[in-house]
């Protein structure tokens, strides 16, 4: 006899789990928001098709109360790359909606939240090639003649950002890369990058990593096996793509933007990587300028959970700063 409850192919718990007719369960990141105005934060958004043969879109924010009494007015463009261990939540999260309402009329941007596809669909490197095709579809705009108009009459070009948290903050380093690579082929200059909380990892243990308390979402077992399943084409924790400080990887002095800050957070498992990272970079030749953050007393992701605590409110202060000090 038939069975109606189909066959699981595999489980990674707590985030998901994969059937062998091909569905994804997802359990976490699930609860979005529609794009519209927030009378709360005074910031209109709205969702665009960017990549129609992908149907990958992006989350557009704008603060109506800097832009409705000029039509020219410009300001910092930041491009966001949401996290969610790559697999979880999209443009549209509730999490993020929120946050970024906050971000944007505190820091006074334009900021393009990114809805790049996700593994196990559509394993790594597809969300480094979709975040890259975004960045290059909001770099068109440098000139005032693509196809959105909030772009071309409010963005600031010569302020061009990235910014990610978790995952989305290792997406904001590959891209970088990418883009350090690619020399002049994007058009426009990326003038800084924000990686909070990052998602970096290795075959080895580092700092604490080996005898930290962690949560049930980010703790080193899970984190052993995250990349193995959201890369299975290369599922080396050692691929310098996870571990950019492995022997053999890259030099991050090909890091394709002039300014980095590192936010880290003193609860988080991956702490030890970001300052790793922070390190690493300042020695590495590259002829930037980096800057590392740290919240005391704080885990991972903190601030998408509790907007109003004062914590959350201090990380937005600086990377408004970090967004307007050019």
């Amino acid at each position: 006899m038939a069975t109606s409850n189909p066959e699981i192919a595999y489980e990674f718990l707590p985030l998901l789990r994969v059937y062998k007719d091909g569905h994804v369960e997802r359990f976490l990141g699930t609860e979005t928001l529609p794009a519209g105005f927030d009378p709360q934060t005074g910031v209109s958004s709205k969702d665009v098709n960017i990549v129609p043969e992908t149907d990958v879109y992006a989350r557009l924010y704008l603060p109506l109360k800097l832009t409705e009494n000029s039509k020219n007015h410009k300001l910092p463009v930041v491009v966001y790359y949401h996290g969610g261990a790559f697999c979880l939540s999209t443009a549209s999260s509730q999490n993020y909606h929120n946050y970024l309402n906050r971000l944007v009329a505190e820091a006074g941007i334009v900021a393009v939240s990114v809805n790049y596809r996700r593994p196990p669909e559509d394993p790594l490197p597809v969300a480094y090639e979709d975040s890259l095709a975004a960045l290059q579809w909001v770099a068109s705009h440098e000139n005032s003649h693509g196809p959105e108009p909030w772009l071309n009459a409010h963005g600031d070009f010569g302020r061009l950002f990235m910014l990610g948290v978790s995952a989305g903050a290792n997406i904001v380093h590959n891209v970088a890369m990418m883009a350090g690579n690619a020399g002049s082929e994007l058009g426009v200059e990326i003038l800084g990058a924000g990686l909070v909380h990052p998602f970096f990892w290795g075959s080895k243990s580092i700092g604490s990593e080996g005898v930290s308390v962690s949560t049930d979402l980010v703790s080193k077992s899970n984190n052993d096996r995250l990349w193995p399943f959201v890369c299975p084409s290369n599922p080396d924790n050692d691929d310098p793509r996870v571990n950019p400080v492995a022997e053999g990887a890259p030099s991050l002095a090909g890091l394709g933007c002039r300014r980095v800050l590192v936010s880290v957070a003193e609860k988080d498992l991956l702490r030890d990587r970001g300052w790793l990272y922070y390190e690493a970079l300042g020695r590495s030749g590259w002829t930037g300028v980096v800057e590392i953050h740290e919240t005391k007393g704080e885990g991972h992701g903190f601030h998408l959970f509790n907007l109003d605590g004062e914590n959350a409110r201090d990380l937005i202060r600086k990377l408004a700063a970090f967004f307007n000090s050019y």
